[in-house]
């Protein structure tokens, strides 16, 4: 009997993306050239936030997602950072709030107006300092309102409890920067990547690391948690330096389930993963194109379905939430593409063919909603509760009704574990010395071209006075 491939049925098999038309596409925005690795792009179901090229500090546009079309230059921004803004993320349960970080050590919330912005806005309306060096990532808790992570380069995990504007947990297991974190469903699991070539998870509100891999094989660049099957999903780079992904059982961190090798392309691969669909997607940094799978309960675990395909290379991409979709048109994800080069943000919908126009329940369950499950105190306490879900059947058009009031705070020192955490800086790296070395060195540089200028001028003032001097003088 002649082989054949296994037949494997999906209502997934045939999802395709669809790239949106210029004019809904949000154009002529300077795009931060910026090379650390973050999406520089946040979306929700009303603003699109995209981290821009500034000068003398850090800066991104919100924009109304209605608002296609040309950006214009003289566009208000979010400008209070005096460094470059390395992370920038949505509060899930308030839609006009939203954190960002930065290479200045701090980390702001700022309210958008409704409506978005009529002119620069450089007050936050919470500055949070706790951090000794640049901090790269922030990442809000997915039940808790309020509960607000963030990852420096002085190797720290802080747990900020926004209700009181202060750290209230350190997480400090970590040798070397972190790469990634990623939350479980309810919240109760935090996985973490990191230079050190460790794959972690780690029970956030005592810090305690449950789980540890020593990846020497795949070294582990990003890490998302696949929704409530216990499974963990990384990509790296193999020990030939080819792409891969690998599969984790998140309590046994000692083997992965299984690892599959991509392509020998060398762009960071970051993953996406819809616990609605149960479909991974990965999109390389400086790819055209998006591969997407579908994760099963059974080996191999990974089916390959599809590859959406676009000659323009992305730089990073915005992921709008499932409350935000078109379901009308069967759309099962939506990115937000940057394209650095057209200075392009360009909306990708991945959508289902169905023939029929009603509300097709198989491919839209109940999923997390805009209301927290938790308080910060009950969570900080050892609460641990699932999201509060709703149907997208009726279409999402509820506000939320939190709002966000920042505390009153006088600046003092920032103490968690006992520790001092603005006293108590680290030694800095050697990365951080030659660094602050070369931008001394451009400085020198600068101070001359400057004197070598002033000079210059003298010089023609001095000449200019002699030939005034020699004039004959009319009697």
């Amino acid at each position: 009997m002649s082989w054949r491939p296994q037949y494997r049925s999906s209502k997934f098999r045939n999802v395709y993306g669809k790239a949106a038309s210029r004019e809904h596409c949000f154009d002529g925005i300077p795009i931060t050239k910026n090379v650390h690795d973050n999406h520089f792009c946040a979306v929700n179901a009303r603003f699109l936030a995209i981290v821009t090229e500034s000068a003398g500090g850090g800066s991104f546009l919100v924009i109304p997602l209605e608002q296609t079309g040309r950006i214009e230059p003289n566009y208000p921004k979010v400008c209070g950072h005096q460094g470059n803004v390395l992370d920038i993320k949505w509060n899930p349960f308030i839609e006009n709030i939203i954190a960002s970080c930065s290479e200045d050590t701090s980390v702001r919330i700022w309210e958008i107006p409704e409506g978005g912005l009529k002119r620069n806005m450089t007050e936050a309306v919470l500055e949070l300092y706790g951090h000794s060096r640049r901090v790269g990532i922030v990442e809000w808790h997915p039940t808790t309102n309020n509960i607000l992570l963030s990852a420096g380069y002085d190797y720290k995990v802080l747990i900020w409890n926004l209700d009181v504007g202060e750290p209230v947990k350190m997480i400090d297991c970590h040798t070397d920067v972190i790469l990634c974190m990623s939350f479980n469903t309810d919240g109760s699991l935090l996985a973490t990547t990191c230079k050190d070539k460790k794959l972690r998870v780690v029970e956030p509100r005592s810090g305690r690391v449950l789980q540890e891999a020593s990846c020497k094989n795949h070294r582990v660049n990003r890490v998302v948690f696949l929704g409530s099957t216990k499974r963990l999903l990384t990509t790296g780079v193999s020990r030939w330096n080819t792409r891969q992904i690998a599969l984790w059982d998140q309590e046994d961190l000692s083997m992965p389930l299984i690892e599959e090798e991509i392509d020998g392309l060398s762009g960071l691969l970051f993953p996406f993963y819809d616990a609605d669909t149960h479909m991974l997607y990965l999109a390389g940094k400086g790819d055209g194109n998006i591969r997407y799978y579908e994760i099963g309960s059974e080996k191999p675990y990974l089916s390959y379905l599809m590859e959406f395909r676009s000659p323009a290379p992305q730089k990073g991409l915005g992921v709008m939430p499932k409350h935000g979709l078109d379901v009308s048109a069967c759309e099962v994800f939506r990115f937000y593409k940057l394209i650095t080069l057209k200075g392009l943000i360009e909306p990708i919908s991945m959508i289902v063919p169905r023939r029929s126009e009603t509300y097709q329940e198989d491919i839209y369950p109940m999923t997390p909603g805009t209301e927290p499950a938790l308080t910060p105190d009950e969570w900080l306490s050892g609460v641990n509760r699932d999201p509060i879900l709703m149907s997208l059947k009726e279409g999402y058009k509820r506000n939320s009704k939190i709002v966000f009031k920042a505390p009153v705070r006088e600046k003092k020192s920032v103490v968690v574990n006992g520790i001092d955490l603005l006293e108590n800086v680290p030694p800095r790296t050697e990365n951080e010395l030659l660094r602050m070395f070369f931008r001394q060195q451009d400085e020198i540089r600068r101070l001359k071209d400057e004197l070598s200028q002033k000079d210059i001028q003298i010089r023609q003032l001095q000449l200019e006075l002699k030939n005034f001097r020699n004039i004959p003088k009319n009697n």
